[in-house]
Parts: C-alpha cells; structure tokens; sequence
C-alpha cells in the first residue's frame, strides 16, 4: 500500500535574555553547576515568580514575525509531572490560553512555496540538566538551565516530507536569528526540536497513530530520524500490526528511534492556571512598536534582492539564509559603488562562512583587487585566509608578501617571446591546430614570474605572439 506521511513539529527556542524568565538568576551557558539558581527558579517554599518584560517582548516578536493573532489575554499554567530536572514538581507553562495562535510560514520546497501552518507559539520555563555518569550507574542534576525562557513554536500537520521538515526548521531558525531572540545553537540545546509523526494510506483524511521523537539536535537527525521512523511505522502496517502512541528517542550512533515512553495526552499533565502569575493582557500601543520595530525579515529580503539588484534566486537564498552576510553583502555594494551586485555576489557564494566574518570593507578592497587585475581569484583566497589570521588589510598583505600581479604589457611580451623561442617544437604544435599547448605557454610564464603575471593578459599575448608566427 502506498502511504503519506503526516508531519507536525514542536521547536523550542531559548530566548536570549541575560536572565531567566520568573526571577534575577543569569542564563549563561556553561558555568558551573547550580551556580545560577536561586529560591524562585528552585521553587522554594514561599517564593514568588514575576514575569520577564523582555522575554515576552522576544516571545511577541516572533508571533509577530509568523503572522501568528495575538491573543489579548494569555494566562501562565502549571505543567505536572514528574522529572529529577523538574525542582517544582511542575513546570510553568501556558496551555488553554497560549500567547499566540494561528500563523503560518511559507517554505520553498521542489521549486514552489507551501504554506506550513502554525498552530500556536507559548512561553514556558525550562527545565533543569541530567548528566549522567560515565564510571558509575549515578546521574546528577544540574538546575543552571532551570527557569530559562523558552518559546515552544507548534505547527500545524502539515509536513508530509522528511525533507519539508528540515526545510521548515531552517527557515524557522533563521527568523530567531534575524530577530536576535535565540542564538539557535542546536548543540548546545538552545534550540531543540520534537517530531510528531503518523502514516495514513495515501487518500485518506484521517490521521493515523502517531510517534513523538525526541532528542534531534540537528538537522541531519531531524531528516534521518524521520526517514527512520517512516520505514518503520510502515513495515508495522504492511505486517498488519497497530502502531502504539508513543515517545521515541533517535540515536545517532545506532541510526534508529527506540521506544521511550507511552505517549502523554494534555489531561496527563493536570494543567490548571498558576495561582501566582497574573493574567498577560498585551498594550495594544507596544504590540504596534513592536511590530514597527521588526526587522526585514529573510523572504522579505530575498526577494528584495532579486528584484533590487537583478540576482538569479540561488544567489539571493544563499546571501540571506545568514542575517550577517546578508548585511555585509549590501554594505558592501553601498561602499563600493563600481562593483557590480553579480561580481560581489559571485565574491560571496565562493566563501559565505568567511564573508560572514569580516568586514564589507576587506570584502569590497579584496574584490577590487581582483577586478582592477592586481591580483587573482586564487591569490585573494590566500590573502583572505592571511586577513582572517592576522587582522591586517588586504593591500598591506599583498605589498608584504609581493603578490601584486604583473599587468605591464611589455614586461610580460618580453617574456612570453623568451619562451615561445625556447619551445619551438610547442608553438609549432599550437600553429598545427594544437591549442591545448596554450596552457603550457601560459603555465610556463606563471613559473617564470612566481605567479603573478596577469593569466588574462598572458593568454592575450601568447594568442598575439603565436598567431603572427
């Protein structure tokens, strides 16, 4: 039987505030353990949350950034269940009355776009670390990351591939990295992301039984993990057996899910409205800065891109799926007026990851250099690795290391003259019709000038001086 996979992601994304969501504590990661805890996110007797202005500013932005309604009133719920990270006993959460409710993302997939469905965005607490022992059956606990602001982002069903999922985590994640609400830091566990995932017969309206997998911190696992479970779950039905509702976990290194736990319903977890948080009601004057205050936001921008400086759509995918290449690309052409946008793109998409790094001022000289003929393609490589390491301008690494090509036209005559007359067998072959010898010409010259004659100019002489032969 031929079945369709059914789809629906959960994302948690760590604000980045400088501290936790209910009380002062810090949320730096990596410092020691429990060193970043107090009585209100250890839940100690007495003890009283208040709400973090900032992290619901962050949580507003990305509702905003997904068309998602903003629910006038939100309220906080605690969440029961019980978990050695969990101190409370409970982690506080909103379920009836979430934040938001009902955006959507367009992801381009198969050359088109598809709407992908957001079902809600709520705030939450995170919880706390296990560590577990490598020499000894113990686990200890770590609560640093106990009350870090979170954002769970729900989707809708609407995935039907391994490969529309991972399209739709990426997209996600690089609208928390424009807004600069999340550091999207996968292996550091700042951004996570659970699978929903169910077979139906292709046809069929209703869902089947579905499968929650856990512990995908990137978006190989996410892909693989689902590639996984759909040849699972239909080996299942085509043997005539039932899937069970349940929690997975992948391993990487075993390339599988294995069975976790029985999956949890909503009454499982006891919600009730937490008795020591007011209600959220947003002012309709800050969601309106707010939104004012979004930033151009990737689809936005790609398109812009496209139509503004008339690049092909890979250029325009590649510059703005990284918010500080997009901003260095067109700093750059803003600076250099005389470059244009093909040649600095075509200068970008060589080495996106290094052109993230340095400044459009490095980018816009180096590829000047290029396009006056100072130096070539390969030569900036080189001098680009040299900035990266030590700091220094493009044109002082070329004078230091004497790597300005040679442009002079009788320089390089006289040169090319000397070897054509030392290699008459090889010019005869290139009047014979033989015009691969040309690169030998051409490789004999780079040798004879340590590379930096003008291979542009070189061939042009060598084209000139062989042809009046």
């Amino acid at each position: 039987m031929d079945y369709e996979a059914v789809i629906g992601l959960e994302i948690h994304a760590e604000l980045l505030t400088s501290s936790k969501i209910f009380c002062g504590c810090a949320t730096t990661f990596g410092a020691p353990p429990n060193t970043q805890v107090c009585e209100v996110c250890l839940g100690m007797p007495g003890s009283l949350p208040v709400l973090n202005r900032r992290a619901l500013e962050f949580a507003l932005k990305m509702a905003l950034a997904t068309g998602c309604r903003i629910n006038p009133e939100s309220v906080f719920a605690r969440k029961n269940y019980f978990y050695p990270d969990l101190p409370k006993g409970y982690q506080i959460s909103q379920y009836e009355q979430p934040l938001a409710e009902h955006g959507h993302l367009d992801i381009r997939v198969n050359g088109g776009v598809k709407r992908i469905g957001i079902t809600r965005i709520h705030m939450e607490e995170d919880a706390g670390k296990l560590i577990h022992s490598e020499h000894r059956p113990v686990s200890f606990v770590d609560f640093n990351r106990t009350g870090v602001p979170l954002i769970e982002i729900v989707s809708e069903p609407d995935l039907r591939t391994p490969e529309e999922a991972v399209e739709y985590f990426k997209s996600l994640r690089n609208i928390l990295l424009y807004l600069e609400i999340c550091d999207g830091n996968m292996e550091e566990g700042s951004l996570r992301c659970d699978a929903n995932i169910s077979l139906r017969p292709a046809g069929q309206a209703a869902f089947g039984t579905k499968a929650e997998l856990k512990n995908m911190n990137s978006f190989r696992f996410v892909r693989q993990a689902l590639e996984y479970e759909i040849k699972r779950q239909r080996a299942l039905l085509d043997a005539g057996k039932e899937i069970v509702q349940e929690t997975r976990l992948w391993d990487a290194a075993q390339g599988q899910t294995f069975s976790m736990r029985g999956k949890e319903e909503a009454h499982d977890y006891r919600y009730f409205p937490d008795p020591d948080l007011v209600p959220v009601r947003i002012d309709d004057a800050w969601l309106e800065s707010l939104r004012q205050g979004l930033p151009e936001l990737p689809a936005a921008l790609r398109q812009r891109f496209q139509e503004q400086y008339g690049l092909p759509e890979y250029d325009a995918e590649v510059l703005t799926s990284d918010k500080t290449l997009a901003n260095n690309f067109a700093a750059c052409l803003k600076d250099y007026p005389l470059l244009t946008p093909k040649q600095v793109s075509n200068w970008f998409l060589d080495d996106p990851a290094s052109m993230s790094t340095i400044t459009p001022s490095v980018s816009g000289d180096l590829l000047t250099l290029v396009e006056e003929g100072k130096i070539n393609r390969n030569q900036a490589k080189d001098v680009l690795k040299e900035v990266l390491a030590t700091g220094k301008t493009p044109e002082t690494i070329v004078k230091e290391k004497g790597l300005e090509q040679i442009s002079d036209t009788g320089t390089l005559e006289a040169a090319a003259q000397a070897i054509i007359n030392a290699h008459p067998k090889e010019a005869a072959d290139f009047k014979a019709g033989k015009t691969k010898v040309m690169g030998f010409f051409v490789g004999q010259l780079m040798r004879k000038t340590k590379g930096q004659a003008n291979p542009q100019l070189a061939n042009e002489i060598f084209q000139r001086l062989l042809g009046k032969m």
